[in-house]
């Protein structure tokens, strides 16, 4: 679940400049899609994030990230919030989230399931102890492609 350099580096000069505007950088993720780049900074909030929000963040970041001239390739800076059902990737996620919901889809399954939903119990570096269905599933954070929280309406 390990975050590439160029997200490592973005995370690192923008967290200070993120949280004095008065956000929690969430998360940075950069990514391809077809033949575009996009570099996209998750922000959030207590009282959650709104387009000024946004519009605010990507106003403060945009020449430092120009300036520091980290991303060789042409890409789109997208600035938004995690949203209601958020991605867990890093050790901090995982932990705020402990003894409650979250979603997990696996590699390949485990109990002929690649998808489980169950409460996360704990964690730690390499596995994480979720409670389904009242047994405990230890999981390696290896074989998971995807975790999130759920939402429930």
């Amino acid at each position: 679940m390990a975050s590439n350099n160029i997200e490592t580096k973005v995370e690192k000069l923008l967290k200070d400049i993120i949280e004095n505007l008065g956000y929690n950088l969430y998360d940075v993720r950069y990514e391809k899609e077809g033949k575009n780049y996009y570099l996209r900074i998750f922000i959030d909030k207590p009282d959650g994030i709104n387009i000024n929000d946004c519009e605010n963040v990507n106003n403060a970041i945009n020449d430092i990230l120009d300036e520091a001239d980290y991303i060789k390739e042409q890409y789109f800076l997208e600035v938004s919030s995690p949203g209601l059902e958020r991605i867990l990737r890093k050790e901090e996620h995982f932990r705020k989230q402990i003894g409650n919901k979250i979603n997990i889809k696996l590699f390949k399954p485990i109990n002929k399931q690649k998808e489980i939903i169950g409460i996360l119990e704990e964690y730690n570096d390499n596995k994480i102890i979720m409670k389904v269905e009242n047994e405990n599933l230890e999981i390696n954070l290896k074989d998971i492609a995807l975790a999130k929280t759920v939402f429930e309406w």
